[in-house]
This record gives structure tokens, C-alpha cells and sequence, in this order.
């Protein structure tokens, strides 16, 4: 029993360890079901379509969503990655409130570029 355990304590810290610095892949693979992809796009085709107030009520969700992500993955995923989507979210905010297309297509299209390389 001593000899199981001598073993079996290491090896099973190494893949606590490992399991938790790739929880980014592991969470985009099984756990986001694109959420923050989506709702970028959602958030894409109602500035386009001029929603404002649905494009703010779902940027509210975005920011929610990417709050609870963070948390997630925030022991993988490089530091400046996870604040430079948070800057993005936050002057997306400042764009949908002065009703700025432009601002706001360039904030949603580097979120999603962030969002998409977090892992790398």
C-alpha cells in the first residue's frame, strides 16, 4: 500500500498540475460551446442592423460571460491577452454608448482575434 501511494501522490499532482495550466484548451474545448464567439458575432450583426439597445443588453452579457471565463482560465492563458479583452470589452462599451459603428466593428474584431490566440 506504502508503494502505491509513494507513486500514485506524484502522479496524480503532475496531472492536477498540467490539467490546471491547459485549462484554457481544455475549457474552449469542452466547456465554451463558442459563448464568447457568439456573442461577439450577435454583437457584430446588431450594430450592423443599428440595435443599439440590443447590442448593449448583449455586450452586458459578454462582459458577464468573459468575467466567469477568466476566472477559469486566468492561470493559462498569457496576462496581457486576458486585459487586452478586457480593454476591448470595455471601450466596446464606450463605442455602443456614442452609437460609434466604426470604433465598435474594430473593438468586436479585436476581441475576437484575442479570443481566438488566448491560448497560444
Amino acid at each position: 500500500m506504502r508503494k502505491f501511494l509513494v507513486r500514485a501522490i506524484p502522479v496524480a499532482t503532475l496531472i492536477l498540475f498540467i490539467s490546471v495550466m491547459q485549462s484554457d484548451i481544455i475549457y474552449k474545448i469542452y466547456f465554451d460551446n463558442n459563448n464568447i464567439t457568439d456573442s461577439i458575432n450577435l454583437i457584430k450583426n446588431d450594430i450592423r442592423d443599428d440595435k443599439w439597445i440590443e447590442a448593449d443588453a448583449n455586450i452586458k452579457q459578454l462582459s458577464e460571460s468573459w468575467k466567469r471565463v477568466v476566472r477559469i482560465i486566468q492561470f493559462s492563458a498569457e496576462l496581457d491577452e486576458i486585459k487586452l479583452l478586457d480593454k476591448n470589452i470595455s471601450r466596446l462599451q464606450g463605442a455602443a454608448m456614442a452609437k460609434d459603428k466604426a470604433n465598435a466593428f474594430m473593438e468586436l474584431n479585436e476581441a475576437l482575434e484575442h479570443w481566438e490566440n488566448i491560448s497560444e
